[in-house]
């Protein structure tokens, strides 16, 4: 299924690399806000037994779904398997043969952006949201980070930073 997707213009606003760039970023929201959930103290009563563990076992699950996205950014910036992989400790094929099948569904989303539920009536979008929809991933990753990120004072702090595929200046005005 090769149809075109209502965000096809916004996506083509950003580079591959942008595009990985907003769902890392938005994993590692996820990440944060999870990581948050553990501080307070007030409501651990209405923890049932092995609550908190739940929590804490729910961050390591975050935390690796940001690392593979993290991967895929690194590729499509043009590090290479041994550069990742000294980050990892591991060798440059562990690498490649852990996050290799993920970046092969990331380099397939883009030539099938969707897939058909079970009932082959419904499109399920294959680029994980921040990717599918960047406009609205943007906004709300720049609220998130001008709201939580004590130091920033940007306007857009994440977006700003994103690799355009074309120079701001041409490009037409987004809609909301």
């Amino acid at each position: 299924m090769t149809e075109t997707t209502p965000y096809d213009a916004d996506r083509a606003r950003f580079t591959r690399q942008a595009l990985a760039r907003l769902v890392l970023s938005d994993h590692a929201v996820n990440v944060a806000d999870g990581a948050a959930g553990l501080v307070a103290t007030e409501n651990d009563p209405d923890t049932g037994p092995g609550g908190r563990a739940s929590q804490a076992f729910q961050l390591i699950e975050l935390a690796e779904r940001a690392l593979v996205s993290a991967v895929v950014y690194e590729r499509e910036r043009g590090s290479s398997w041994t550069e990742i992989a000294q980050y990892l400790g591991i060798g440059p094929a562990e690498a490649e043969e852990r996050f290799g099948a993920s970046l092969d569904n990331w380099n397939t989303a883009f030539e099938v952006p969707y897939r058909l539920d079970d009932t082959g009536r419904k499109r399920i979008p294959q680029l994980p949201t921040a990717a599918y929809d960047p406009a609205w991933a943007c906004n709300q990753l720049d609220t998130w980070a001008r709201n939580r990120l004590v130091l920033v004072n940007e306007k857009r702090p994440v977006s700003a930073g994103l690799v355009k595929a074309v120079p701001e200046e041409e490009l037409p005005p987004v809609t909301p």
